[in-house]
């Protein structure tokens, strides 16, 4: 019989008792296995420089220090294969996108059914992408169904349209991209609408969910 092949998991949030929480509800099942649970970013850094890299990293959103939102941008950045999961109270559309945009491939709220956070932490695991219900139907009504599944099929991306979905991505303005690009901005205003129309997505919120499931970044 094979081993159980076991998903690593960490967890920062400011609330003690609300991660011990999660800590025990996760590692009851023999397929999870957590490296460590800490309360802000600061303990995040310090734990992967000591080589404890989990497969999946719940992060709140909202803590002291080094929050969230800068903690997934750094995780990003030196660890790009640790699958991110944001957990906050919040649904909000703008909260939901800055995550995705520094670097979260998931999003729960924390008034979740426990076995949603299963599911998301599985999900993540086996696709590199989650999104419940309800947040996708907060700012992707017109992304396609199976966007947020396998990755889309049949749609080529020339360069440019890579880049600019990878510039879209760091929060930057069309005037900024256009000036990286070297294009104008009514040029960027257009590759915008016509590659939400190519990608059958609504508006910016929903290139930046496709960029970063595709991990266009």
């Amino acid at each position: 019989m094979n081993p159980i092949s076991k998903i690593s998991i960490a967890i920062a949030d400011d609330h003690s008792m609300l991660r011990k929480g999660l800590i025990k509800l996760l590692t009851i099942q023999e397929k999870y296995v957590a490296l460590f649970d800490v309360d802000n970013g600061e303990q995040v850094i310090a734990a992967f420089k000591k080589n404890l890299i989990p497969d999946i990293l719940i992060l709140d959103v909202n803590m002291e220090g080094k929050n969230g939102f800068d903690t997934a941008k750094w995780v990003n950045q030196h660890y790009p294969f640790v699958k991110i999961l944001a957990l906050s109270m919040y649904n909000d559309e703008e909260t939901i996108l800055k995550m995705l945009q520094a670097g979260a491939h998931g999003y729960i709220t924390k008034n979740s059914d426990p076995e949603n956070l299963k599911y998301a932490i599985d999900t993540l695991s086996e696709k590199g992408f989650y999104l419940p219900e309800n947040i996708s139907h907060t700012i992707l009504s017109g992304l396609q169904n199976n966007a947020l599944g396998k990755k889309t099929e049949g749609i080529k991306l020339t360069d440019k349209e890579k880049q600019y979905l990878s510039l879209l991505c760091k929060e930057m303005t069309s005037a900024e991209i256009a000036g990286i690009m070297f294009l104008s901005i009514r040029t960027i205003e257009d590759y915008r609408k016509k590659l939400a129309k190519k990608l059958n997505v609504k508006g910016k919120s929903g290139l930046i969910v496709y960029a970063t499931r595709n991990q266009i970044k």
